[in-house]
């Protein structure tokens, strides 16, 4: 019984249909969001939700039941059956957030698909990496800002009046939305120097910087490329074994035959 579970719980056919059930229930949500639409079929969407969260249950207890103490191992399975909890807590007013968060059943579709659990991973190996740019990030726009206030906010207290004024400012001047026209050009006219300012922060903040982090998300997915050729050499390495066998077996076989 087990191992007829655990074949069931593991088939390509299982899976897809999770699978299916999950972008169903997004599209379902998405349905939600109408009103015109909800009001004329809440009823329905209502018992499609309940069946969904019967099917995860059911999945739940059946990996569960499967994989046994490995399943509370795996962190996509704890993931998962995070999610699911999630999703069958009250919908009363104390538990509200809880039913916005059912959107998140959706993510479960990254541990259905093992090509976005090994992004997914290989992203995650390099927060340290993007942790240390974004300290330094935000000392250099914490220097950045406290300048501008200074400099800034006597004759435009909008944008650099206080240290909280300035930081929204400079991070809309990083994104480079409106910064010229919009932002740098007005406190040129009152203060003609101020491009020495700004050029150098858009220089090391928007150009550098965020390129740094850009480049250790390009050398993660390099990394993953080369971990998939590897995966890819080691099994046509074991398939090319496995046919010499077979064909060693074969000559033998033949060998005896004609004696």
């Amino acid at each position: 019984m087990h191992t007829k579970i655990y074949k069931f719980v593991e088939s390509s056919l299982f899976k897809n249909f999770i699978f299916f059930v999950i972008l169903l229930n997004g599209i379902t949500m998405g349905v939600e969001t109408y009103p015109y639409i909800h009001e004329y079929i809440k009823d329905e969407l209502y018992i499609f939700d309940q069946i969904v969260i019967g099917i995860f249950l059911v999945e739940i207890m059946l990996r569960i039941y499967a994989h046994r103490i490995e399943f509370f191992k795996d962190k996509w399975s704890l993931f998962d059956l995070i999610i699911v909890l999630i999703s069958i807590s009250p919908a009363n007013s104390m538990f509200e957030i809880f039913r916005v968060l059912r959107i998140f059943r959706l993510l479960r579709i990254i541990s259905i698909v093992p090509q976005m659990r090994k992004i997914i991973m290989a992203l995650v190996s390099v927060i340290p990496g993007m942790a240390s740019i974004a300290g330094l990030m935000s000392i250099l726009f914490y220097i950045s800002a406290i300048l501008a206030t200074q400099l800034f906010g006597e004759q435009f207290p909008k944008w650099f009046g206080s240290l909280g004024h300035s930081l929204y400012t400079l991070f809309q001047i990083m994104t480079l939305e409106s910064w010229s026209m919009g932002i740098a050009r007005p406190v040129m006219e009152v203060y003609p120097y101020a491009w020495l300012f700004f050029i150098p922060f858009i220089f090391i903040i928007t150009f550098i910087m965020i390129n740094l982090i850009v480049a250790l998300v390009v050398d993660a997915m390099n990394e993953l490329g080369e971990d998939n050729k590897a995966e890819v050499e080691v099994v046509s390495k074991s398939e090319i074994t496995a046919l010499r066998e077979e064909i060693s077996e074969l000559k033998a076989l033949l060998v005896e035959q004609r004696k």
